[in-house]
């Protein structure tokens, strides 16, 4: 018997991986052996405990690379545990499905945490009631059409230094429109992946983190209008207030600490936003 893994990550690319010394196939799927994949005892529980195990692997360019490490492309990723029968493939149990957690990196090699399913109801899921918009501009409950070219700018990059990004194909919008957006790489070493961006002045875009792989002159991206979250943003930036998530009206400290103050402001128990 031998243990195998099936590793899904976000983007679609399904890797297979297994402690046997020879690769084994089945279901579409090809575990490779020379991967020098171990993994910690598998123990298994009833109730709601989450099970964990550790991987440990070896870094290397034909299986799981550095880059791709560093880069959160196998973040979250799904794995699926198979108990096989290595002289007869067809005689197989999957033992445990969940997700990749916490993955360390040493060297020329790595370690990544399988977490069951069962961590998922440890998760806080549900609204916030806050002042700020909830929402992830442009899903389903923001509704904004972000392929539409007002919130879009695609193009390549002109010059790149860290986090300091010069793009082309900006000329038409204003400084800090594109303020607290995103953008994608649609080629290059960080094709793909996808950045917070700090700040927009110009061409000048800075990131709040490095891309993991280099930026060259001719990687194209696009890139995504940024949102504060605020109402104002909401009604002046992008028409949308009938779909705005957040609670702009909740009293902060500032009003349970005010006092009325004669001819300051109007205090007939109306709306306290004009």
């Amino acid at each position: 018997m031998a243990l195998c893994w099936k590793v899904t990550r976000q983007d679609g690319l399904v890797q297979g991986f297994t402690e046997h010394d020879c690769d084994l196939t089945f279901g579409g799927t090809t575990y490779i052996a020379r991967s020098g994949f171990t993994a910690t005892a598998v123990a298994q529980s009833l109730g709601l405990a989450v099970d964990n195990l550790d991987v440990d692997g070896a870094i290397s360019a034909d299986t799981i690379n550095e880059d791709d490490l560093a880069s959160g492309r196998y973040d979250d990723a799904e794995v699926e545990l198979i108990w096989v029968n290595w002289a007869d493939v067809s005689q197989r149990l999957t033992m445990s499905r969940g997700n990749i957690g916490e993955v360390k990196r040493q060297e020329t090699a790595f370690s990544a945490e399988f977490r069951s399913l069962v961590n998922k109801l440890a998760q806080r899921t549900g609204r916030s009631y806050q002042r700020t918009c909830d929402a992830i501009l442009g899903d389903s409950r923001c509704k904004v059409n972000l392929a539409s070219s007002t919130y879009r700018a695609t193009g390549t990059v002109t010059s790149a230094a860290g986090g300091l990004l010069v793009l082309g194909g900006l000329g038409s919008f204003s400084d800090g429109w594109f303020s607290h957006g995103r953008i994608t790489f649609t080629s290059g070493n960080n094709s793909g992946l996808s950045f917070e961006v700090k700040s927009h002045t110009g061409a000048n875009v800075t990131l709040w983190e490095v891309p993991p792989g280099a930026v060259l002159s001719s990687d194209g991206f696009t890139l995504t209008a940024g949102c504060k979250q605020d109402w104002e943003t909401c009604r002046d930036k992008f028409s949308n207030l009938a779909n705005f998530q957040g609670f702009p009206d909740i009293p902060g400290q500032d009003y349970i600490q005010k006092v009325a103050v004669q001819g300051e402001a109007v205090f007939d128990g109306g709306s306290l936003r004009t």
